[in-house]
């Protein structure tokens, strides 16, 4: 965390100081808004936290309830979501407060006797140290105060604008503020009155009923959901060894179970099968009651018993898997013609069982990947169409999301003696970990991701994957950090420089490309206004392949310290040595002949070039800064 450039800061460093649309932020809704977010559930709430480090952008989040969510359906945060939590500078403490995933364990009946269950393996949840972060359990509600935190303590001072239900919405295309939405006041002494906004862009947040989604003429399809299953969140007395341990059940003939145990110590939530929704029942299966919930628990866990002390919360569903075919409100045949004004996120565009835990976690990603992309068009970075590749990049992952939904929901409601071997179902957990842990996300080439002409000088970061964190030592401190954690959720797209072999201050491939990123008319760099900091748009690293101590911090090419703040100050903390026998260039598979990797603002691999390919990393961001 850096701090203090501006002048001293003696209170709390995460307290940013107002600016922009954060001076006197009105109280109420104005009559017109740049981004208007529709629902404040962890699609909208990320992508306004994005939005909120942006002071020049007058963005609102509305929610018909009449304040913060106290319990939320969602508690299952992978890894991937924990990276993105550190680019909002909350991740260690969620981690702190949150239940950790170390193992998984299996129960089958018994071959002795079936009528009982017994444990029949276990698997480690992350075997191949995918990520430096765990998969962890913790209320959603904790995520949504978080980024709550995080926008309170932003420039732009915003919170969520509670008691306000989306009506619908019209857009002209003509019109400066070309999105005319109707609210209406859902509390309070004007419940009931309609209110207009007008909004340059309106991303709809508000859930798998989503009235934004309707407005836009897009429609759900998929299966219709045949299989319901109880959920709880309680607390227990059982005998059952592995109540503090997330386990995969599966009973004779009672159906199965998936548990899986709550922060804090001592609550726990268990997805109860329900078994086949007969046709005909009409939501019948809906009404199922709590004790009969409990007694199935019971039913599927003999010879042990469950004593339900208490009920924090508690429902039945039936497994759907539903997708549109668009995330905007562009047609096919307007494709190419005209700028997306309208998007949807997260529930209101794909719905799927919790049991793989992804709904919070991808709908995260969506609300990322939209959030820096609305803010780079309308600062003035980026044109628009930047704006049409978030449906097109996220509308597949979506699609990946289901497909494998629809495998893990359909062998969790199996019966053991349908599985052709007894581990089936712990060999797919541990054969799929990748993508539950939210890292088989892979954008196709597109204006944002080159294709892989370069990839073999950095196998370790995947072209349209997302950037893997690695050690590094900090020249500077001598501090060994992960050199993803450096990266904060501030907009800016970040230029790794991965030296060859020679030294700093020695001639050089890295010192050519220096002196091209810090003068040329080709440099990206250039692009960055006049009157900000030389880093307000690209957060440019450099590291080399010596240790930090026999690195010359002086003889480091000036692009790489770059003068920041009203006292030109260097930061000397972008310049960074290998770890030794953790050294990067071997953990990512680099090229000692030095390679340039570029990140999105979203974390994901964007370019892989060597240091000569000057004239192809300025060609690449020809099309993405309108500037240029």
């Amino acid at each position: 965390m850096q701090f203090h450039h501006h002048g001293y800061v003696s209170g709390d460093p995460r307290i940013q100081a107002v600016a922009g649309t954060g001076i006197d932020r009105p109280e109420k809704l104005p009559d017109e808004v740049d981004v208007l977010i529709v629902g404040s559930g962890p699609a909208g709430m990320l992508t306004a936290a994005q939005l909120s480090a942006f002071p020049g952008i007058t963005t609102r989040i509305v929610e018909r309830r009449d304040g913060r969510l106290a319990i939320g359906q969602a508690d299952g945060i992978q890894a991937r979501s924990v990276e993105t939590f550190q680019a909002f500078g909350f991740a260690e403490r969620i981690v702190a407060e949150a239940y950790r995933i170390t193992e998984m364990a299996f129960w089958q009946p018994d071959p002795q006797d079936p009528t009982c269950i017994v444990r029949s393996g276990r698997a480690v949840d992350d075997t191949t140290g995918i990520s430096e972060f765990k998969h962890l359990i913790v209320n959603q509600a904790r995520v949504l105060d978080y980024f709550t935190e995080f926008m309170a303590n932003s420039p732009t001072r915003m919170s969520p604008d509670y008691g306000w239900d989306f009506q619908t919405l019209e857009v002209d295309d003509e019109q400066d503020y070309p999105v005319k939405v109707t609210l209406m006041r859902s509390m309070g002494p004007e419940e009931g009155t309609l209110r207009t906004i007008r909004a340059k862009y309106v991303v709809g947040s508000d859930g798998a009923r989503s009235k934004v989604r309707a407005s836009i003429g897009c429609t759900m399809t998929g299966d219709q959901a045949n299989h319901a299953w109880g959920v709880m969140d309680v607390l227990v007395s059982t005998d059952f060894p592995d109540i503090r341990l997330k386990c995969a059940i599966q009973s004779h003939d009672g159906g199965s179970i998936l548990h899986i145990p709550r922060e804090g110590g001592h609550l726990c939530r268990m997805y109860i099968d329900l078994g086949v929704v007969t046709e005909g029942d009409h939501g019948a299966v809906r009404t199922t009651s709590m004790e009969a919930i409990i007694a199935k628990a019971n039913a599927i866990l003999h010879p042990y018993t469950l004593e339900v002390r208490n009920v924090a919360w508690h429902s039945v569903y039936e497994v759907g898997h539903r997708l549109t075919d668009r995330f905007d409100d562009v047609v096919p045949e307007q494709i190419g013609s005209r700028s997306p004004r309208v998007f949807i996120t997260g529930d209101a565009c794909h719905t799927h069982s919790a049991k793989a835990g992804q709904g919070m976690n991808v709908s995260m990603q969506d609300g990322f990947n939209i959030g820096w992309k609305l803010a780079h068009v309308l600062e003035g970075r980026s044109p628009e169409k930047l704006l049409s590749t978030y449906s097109a990049e996220r509308q597949v992952v979506a699609k990946n999301l289901i497909d494998f939904d629809k495998e893990w929901s359909s062998m969790m409601a199996k019966k053991p003696e349908e599985f052709d071997h007894p581990t089936d179902l712990e060999d797919f957990y541990v054969r799929t970990a990748e993508f539950p842990a939210g890292f088989m996300t892979e954008y196709a080439e597109s204006m944002l991701t080159a294709g892989p002409k370069y990839q073999k000088l950095a196998e370790g970061f995947p072209l349209g994957k997302r950037f893997k964190s690695a050690l590094v030592s900090r020249v500077c401190d001598t501090n060994p950090v992960h050199l993803g954690h450096q990266a904060t959720a501030d907009g800016r797209w970040r230029i790794y420089v991965f030296a060859d072999p020679s030294p700093a201050g020695a001639p050089s491939p890295l010192a050519d490309f220096a002196q091209w990123l810090s003068a040329a008319p080709e440099s990206p760099l250039t692009a960055t206004p006049k009157g900000l900091d030389v880093d307000a748009w690209f957060d440019v690293k450099a590291i080399y392949q010596q240790k930090h101590e026999d690195i010359d911090i002086n003889a480091v090419p000036a692009v790489f310290k770059p003068l920041v703040g009203p006292f030109a100050l260097t930061d000397y903390e972008l310049v960074y040595g290998t770890v030794p026998g953790n050294d990067i260039f071997d953990v990512r598979g680099l090229s000692r002949d030095g390679v340039v990797v570029v990140v999105r603002p979203d974390q994901y691999v964007a370019n892989v070039l060597p240091l000569t390919a000057t004239a192809e990393l300025g060609d690449f961001f020809v099309k993405i800064l309108k500037t240029r």
